[in-house]
């Protein structure tokens, strides 16, 4: 029989469900948006090299100006968030976003390169306050034992959002034609969306999360330096999530430019792989997250770097259709890895949670790894690029080893 100390709190737990499930659903819809956009880049590569006639390497600078807007804004996003809350932050990326989308319309009639990246570097901007704001804010509501859980669950819709990009966009630019499809019309159309989304989440009450001041609360010093100071698993934890991103990002690019350029398919059949890759990769998520309701986050970290680990080193190996089976299969591995390391870093930060997410949410600017990728496939064979993604999954496997073992610790 239920105990009613045990019957009490099962009952706060279920209040709290029911009081954030609302706030919840509607952040969670924002994980799709910028898995859809973000997805687009990774398609919108080989467009502009078929269209422009560019170089793998020149078409990285999509990536970099992208996630260049994410590291020059998170800060700037953090003390945003911190100062006006969780809701204005999320409309205000929202706006950028939007207003990023539209703004392909002049930059097609201007007609140049640079124009799209300046586009592109507003959507990025737009994105990390998105990012900043909802990451954490997934993290807090609810239990703090389910908080990696419930952030995979969340981050599952990005890979809804991911499948939805690199099929539909993929199928709508690569049409077998000289030019491909207007790159105008998709974004035109995410613009309009995202600003009318906008204006909802302009409506809505989001309700804050409080904690308690705590003694570093009242130390003198930003929260920045404090973390570096006084938290160095976080510190573990950012460079683990950069080394993430860094992996996973430039593979998503490097994807189709690879599977082509290995002459295993044609553009328009690499873009339906990358879309069944990114299926896996949603699939990883759902079944992470119920799994760590089971198992500590840690060992499931564990089991996916080493997974990630093997997958890449067999495509470095150049096996045929085993590496490519390898690659298509690391999506599942690598799948749990942003949001937990994500949780697991905020883990007992309080009210350094916001100016923490803000450092984290500088790391997509990993992304840049692709432009590293592309210099060593234009110089080199296509196969070498993958040793920079390797490299990133030992840093998160190293990363992941040392919480198993602070995990272990505290078990006993």
């Amino acid at each position: 029989m239920m105990s009613k100390a045990t019957k009490e709190t099962t009952e706060t737990t279920q209040i709290a469900d029911k009081k954030y499930l609302v706030p919840f659903i509607l952040i969670t819809s924002l994980f799709f948006l910028w898995g859809f956009a973000r997805a687009i880049l990774d398609v919108l590569n080989k467009h502009f090299q078929n269209a422009l006639h560019i170089s793998i390497t020149q078409s990285a600078l999509i990536q970099v100006t992208t996630y260049l807007g994410y590291f020059l804004m998170a800060i700037p996003a953090g003390i945003f968030i911190n100062k006006y809350g969780y809701r204005r932050g999320v409309v205000f990326g929202l706006l950028l976003f939007g207003l990023g989308a539209i703004f392909f319309i002049p930059g097609a009639s201007i007609g140049s390169f640079s124009a799209f990246l300046f586009c592109l570097f507003v959507i990025g901007c737009g994105l990390v306050f998105l990012e900043t704001a909802a990451n954490p804010y997934v993290t807090e509501l609810g239990a703090r034992e389910t908080a990696t859980s419930r952030l995979n669950l969340s981050q599952s819709f990005n890979g809804l959002g991911s499948i939805f990009a690199t099929f539909c966009i993929g199928q709508f630019l690569f049409n077998d034609t000289q030019q491909g499809g207007n790159v105008v019309i998709p974004y035109a159309i995410l613009g309009v969306l995202v600003l009318a989304i906008a204006v909802v989440f302009s409506r809505v009450d989001l309700p804050e999360i409080q904690h308690q001041q705590t003694t570093e609360d009242k130390a003198k010093g930003s929260n920045i330096a404090k973390l570096f100071a006084n938290h160095r698993m976080f510190v573990f934890g950012l460079f683990a999530l950069l080394s993430y991103e860094v992996a996973e990002i430039s593979i998503n690019s490097y994807f189709i430019n690879f599977v082509t350029g290995m002459h295993w398919m044609s553009d328009r059949t690499a873009s339906l792989v990358l879309t069944l890759a990114l299926a896996f990769f949603m699939v990883g998520r759902f079944l992470g997250s119920w799994i760590m309701r089971h198992i500590q986050a840690t060992t499931m970290l564990l089991i996916c770097a080493v997974g990630s680990v093997v997958c890449i080193g067999l495509v470095l190996c150049d096996l045929g259709i085993v590496s490519l089976v390898a690659l298509v299969g690391n999506y599942l591995f690598e799948a749990i890895m942003f949001p937990t390391i994500f949780s697991i870093a905020l883990t007992g930060l309080g009210n350094l949670t916001k100016s923490a997410s803000s450092l984290l949410m500088m790391t997509p600017i990993g992304g840049c790894g692709f432009l590293l990728m592309g210099m060593i496939a234009d110089t080199t064979h296509v196969t070498l690029p993958f040793v920079v993604p390797f490299i990133g999954f030992l840093i998160v496997l190293a990363y992941a080893v040392r919480e198993y073992k602070l995990q272990s610790v505290i078990s006993k």
